[in-house]
């Protein structure tokens, strides 16, 4: 069984693309120079704005984002998750896609996010996700990166959905992605207990680089990028302010817990 290091950036992206690439590119080189061989970006990382603008822009974004994932996954030789951008659809709306690049620069695995954000959390603070983007259909496989572990994919709102983690568990995933743009207000609540949640009840590590401050005029997100071993432990807590943590991702650690509390074997569903 392998260990390496893996690390979340946390991002304060605002609508504007070019600084937004600017700042996660210095994150990732200064996490490759940490040692990280794993390294995810947050939701929305290189655009983060209104819902209109998404819209429009989506074709840029996504020319940008796919663009500087490959280079810099081969610049640094590093496996790089880019957590969430806008990808235009047929339908005239878009995905909202994350997207992993071995350091070779290919992609090699994608996802459209499945479960869209519409909710009210009171009368100032709105949000409906699926005004513009079209929802994923598939669970994405869970993709086996070799001597790191098999990584499997999610985003955001897809973390209040254990199902969804069920299966990636239930197809080998040991390493689960929730790159995210979270609420203040649903983070201070929810944030770190579903993550810890979705560790535990799954027997594997969590990597969840988020987004934080604020966006624009007067969008908020929570920060607290997590890494959390199978355990339902805090390895890296990112806090506040732009950044990035690191943590080993130790599978020997993972064995040992599934070892120890064998509950994937035991499931009677799923």
């Amino acid at each position: 069984m392998s260990s390496f290091i893996a690390a979340a950036i946390q991002l304060n992206s605002q609508p504007d693309i070019e600084n937004n690439l600017d700042s996660a590119r210095k994150w990732v080189r200064n996490a490759a120079r940490e040692g990280a061989v794993f390294i995810g970006l947050p939701e929305h990382f290189a655009w983060l704005g209104d819902e209109n603008g998404r819209l429009e822009l989506a074709g840029e974004i996504s020319d940008h984002a796919e663009t500087v994932l490959a280079e810099w996954a081969r610049e640094f030789g590093v496996y790089l998750l880019g957590g969430g951008y806008p990808v235009p659809s047929k339908s005239g709306r878009v995905f909202n896609r994350a997207s992993l690049f071995n350091p070779s620069g290919e992609k090699v695995l994608e996802y459209n996010k499945m479960h869209l954000f519409d909710v009210e959390l009171s009368r100032e603070e709105r949000y409906l996700e699926s005004g513009v983007v079209e929802a994923g259909s598939d669970v994405p496989p869970v993709y086996d990166a070799g001597r790191l572990a098999r990584i499997g994919l999610s985003i955001c709102y897809d973390v209040r959905f254990p199902e969804f983690y069920r299966k990636l568990a239930a197809d080998g995933a040991e390493l689960l992605t929730v790159p995210s743009a979270f609420t203040r207000p649903t983070g201070r609540a929810h944030w770190e207990v579903l993550l810890r949640a979705r560790a535990i009840e799954n027997t594997s590590f969590v990597l969840a680089p988020a987004q934080t401050g604020r966006h624009g005029k007067n969008r908020y997100t929570y920060g607290h990028s997590l890494i959390i071993d199978p355990w339902g432990a805090i390895l890296a807590d990112g806090g506040e302010e732009p950044g990035m943590i690191t943590a080993e991702i130790d599978l020997n650690r993972l064995e040992k817990v599934r070892k120890k509390l064998p509950s994937l074997k035991h499931r009677q569903l799923l």
